[in-house]
C-alpha cells in the first residue's frame, strides 16, 4: 500500500502542473497592468471618465490579445464603451465570462488619492451571478470569521462573533467602511460595539480583499456599494477562502423591477458566497494610485513598475507580481531592486 501512495503522488503533481500551465490567471495579470499603466498618466488630472476611456480601450485591446474566448458579463451598460456588456473578448481559446473594471474607483484617479486599482474576474461560463445596477448592503470576511458572520444580525453581534473567531476582543477589530453618509448610522454602531473603523473613500472591492488577507489589521469590510462591485468581491474571496453576504438595496421601485427583470423577485433575500460564484475563479487587480495591499503605477524615465495581485482557486495560487514595464529597448537607467 505504501508503495502505491509514493507512486500515486508523482501523478497528482504532474496534474497539478498541467492545470498551473494551462491556467490564464498570469496571461490576465498583463491585461490589468497595461489598464493601470493607462490610467495612472491621468493621476490628479480630475477627469473620471478620460481616465475610464484611457483605462478601457487599453484593457479591450489587452484581452484580445489573451487566448480564450471571453463574454463581458459585468462591464458597462454602454453599447458605445469598450467594455461594454455582451462583448466578445479574447483570441480564442477556453471559454470564460467575465467581469471588468477597468479604473475601480475613478474619481481617486481624478483626485490624485489613493485606492484606485484596475481589476478584472474570470470564471467558466455561468460562474458570475448578473445582478442589477443597483446599491447592495454587504458584510465580508475572510477565512478566520468564515461561517461566523449573518447579515440579518445587529452589527455588535457579528462584531463578537469575528472577535471570537481570532481570539480577540472587539476593541482589537478593524472593520472597513466607505465614508459616505449613508453610512452614519452604520458607522455609529460600530463605534457603540467598540471596535476600531477605517474609513475609506472609495475602493470597497478591495476593501473586501484586505479584509480576508492576515497582516493588513482589518477583519471586515461592511457597507452599501454597488452590487457588481459585490460579485468580483465574492469571486476574490472565493480564490481566499473568506465569505460574502450581501442583500440588493434598490432606491426606487423601478430597481426593484429591475431586479425582477433578472430574475431576482425577492429583494429581500441574503444572497452568500455560492449563490454569488460558482466554480473555479481568477481575480486579478494592479494597483493604479496605491493602497495598503497594492503600490500604485510608478513612472521612470524608461518605464513604469506595476505591483498586481492574481488570485485563482484553478491553480491554487495567489502571487503579488511585481513587473517594471520598459518602454524602449535602449535603456538609460539601471533596474533597481
Amino acid at each position: 500500500m505504501a508503495s502505491t501512495e509514493r507512486g500515486a503522488e508523482p501523478k497528482a503533481e504532474a496534474r497539478d502542473a498541467g492545470v498551473a500551465a494551462r491556467c490564464q490567471c498570469t496571461d490576465l495579470a498583463a491585461v490589468t497592468e497595461r489598464s493601470a499603466l493607462a490610467a495612472g498618466r491621468l493621476l490628479g488630472r480630475g477627469d473620471p471618465d478620460m481616465a475610464d476611456r484611457a483605462a478601457s480601450v487599453a484593457m479591450r485591446e489587452a484581452l484580445d490579445a489573451v487566448p480564450i474566448s471571453g463574454t463581458l458579463v459585468i462591464g458597462r451598460d454602454n453599447e458605445a464603451h469598450a467594455l461594454h456588456e455582451g462583448s466578445e473578448l479574447g483570441s480564442g481559446g477556453r471559454r470564460l465570462d467575465l467581469a471588468c473594471d477597468p479604473v475601480g474607483n475613478g474619481t481617486a484617479v481624478a483626485g490624485g488619492r489613493p485606492g484606485a486599482l484596475s481589476i478584472l474576474a474570470a470564471s467558466d461560463p455561468g460562474g458570475l451571478m448578473q445582478v442589477p445596477r443597483m446599491y447592495m448592503r454587504k458584510m465580508a470576511v475572510g477565512p478566520v470569521a468564515k461561517g461566523r458572520i449573518d447579515l440579518r444580525q445587529p452589527v455588535r453581534e457579528n462584531l463578537e462573533a469575528i472577535a471570537d473567531a481570532f481570539g480577540r476582543r472587539v476593541a482589537d477589530v478593524t472593520a472597513i467602511v466607505l465614508d459616505r453618509t449613508r453610512h452614519d448610522d452604520l458607522v455609529a454602531e460600530i463605534r457603540e460595539a467598540g471596535a476600531r473603523i477605517k474609513l475609506i473613500a472609495d475602493g470597497d472591492i478591495m476593501a473586501s480583499i484586505s479584509a480576508a488577507i492576515r497582516g493588513t489589521n482589518d477583519h471586515l469590510a461592511i457597507g452599501i456599494g454597488g452590487a457588481p462591485e459585490g460579485i468580483i468581491a465574492a469571486a476574490a474571496l472565493r480564490c481566499l477562502g473568506g465569505e460574502i453576504q450581501g442583500q440588493l438595496w434598490p432606491m426606487s421601485r423601478t430597481e426593484i423591477n429591475r431586479a425582477a427583470d433578472d430574475g431576482i423577485d425577492d429583494v429581500s433575500r441574503i444572497f452568500g458566497i455560492d449563490d454569488f460564484v460558482r466554480g473555479d475563479q481568477t481575480v486579478v487587480a494592479t494597483g493604479i494610485s496605491g493602497s495598503d495591499l497594492l503600490r500604485g503605477v510608478r513612472y521612470m524615465a524608461d518605464g513604469a513598475r506595476t505591483q498586481s495581485l492574481v488570485l485563482c482557486s484553478r491553480c491554487n495560487r495567489v502571487r503579488f507580481i511585481d513587473s517594471i514595464h520598459l518602454f524602449s529597448a535602449d535603456r538609460h537607467e539601471e533596474i533597481r531592486l
